[in-house]
């Protein structure tokens, strides 16, 4: 299972890494949220320390939301070395994100 950050910090941390992240930003309550977790999760499984993976609930930091400017949920923010490179909104398949972060390995 995709490790969930709790804090700034650790967000900071992960993102400028030096490995391509994904993270998903989601709430409990949201249903589309739910029905992608498998397919993160999948993904995460999948990593084999390529990337990182990791899970923000946006209810609980909410200062990654308003950063990026994200008002639907589910979101997908793929980083490389700090810098945005992509955000997805709404549900996606596991091949689909996959394809996404093998954009910036």
């Amino acid at each position: 299972m995709a490790k969930i950050i709790n804090t700034i910090e650790e967000f900071e941390a992960l993102i400028n890494g030096d490995k391509v992240a994904l993270i998903d930003l989601f709430a409990t309550w949201c249903g589309p949220c739910r029905m992608i977790a498998p397919a993160i999760d999948s993904v995460y499984e999948k990593a084999d320390g390529k990337y990182e993976v990791a899970k923000i609930d946006v209810d609980e930091l909410e200062e990654v939301a308003y950063r990026y400017g994200v008002s639907s949920i589910p979101t997908l923010l793929y980083f490389k070395s700090g810098k945005l490179m992509e955000k997805a909104v709404g549900l996606r398949g596991e091949e689909q994100i996959i394809e996404t972060i093998n954009k910036y390995l």
